[in-house]
Formats: C-alpha cells, structure tokens, sequence
C-alpha cells in the first residue's frame, strides 16, 4: 500500500526560501531555494522519517484525507474571509 502524505509550501520573505511543512509528521520542516528543491526536500525528508518510524517500531502516521475540490475551495475563501477580519 502507498501512502501519500501532504506538503504545505510556503514562500517565507524572511528567509528568501521556500517553507516546506510536514502536517502528518508532527509539523517537521524543511526548505529550498526553489520550489523543486523544496518538494524535493521534502519527498526526502518523509523518506527518511518513515525509515526512522519503522526502525524504531512505530506506526506511521495516517494520510489526512482533505474534501473534495469544490469544498477545499470553500475552506479557503472561508479561511481568507476570516483572516481578513482579525
């Protein structure tokens, strides 16, 4: 069975590079100056974190399972509407 895990990709002004977030894996971070590098950083990182789960005995984390399209679509415009508030 093939897992597919998520990535959050973020430009960050601050460090000139590309945020790469791990949501399944507790939030571990990593980065790239483009955005291959990143999600190239990152396929890595979940490789070596799932390698590091199996020896040391754990479970792997669960997939997040997202809606569909159409409704990922209405958390967003949700999610932008609320910031815009605070």
């Amino acid at each position: 069975m093939k897992l597919t895990y998520s990535m959050v990709i973020q430009w960050s002004d601050e460090d000139q590079a590309y945020l790469v977030t791990l949501p399944e894996f507790g939030g571990c971070q990593t980065h790239g100056q483009t955005y291959s590098e990143a999600t190239r950083m990152a396929e890595e990182t979940i490789g070596a974190l799932i390698q590091v789960y199996q020896t040391l005995g754990r479970p792997l984390p669960e997939p997040l399972k997202f809606g569909s399209p159409v409704s990922i679509s209405n958390e967003l415009a949700m999610a932008k509407t609320t910031s815009l508030k605070d």
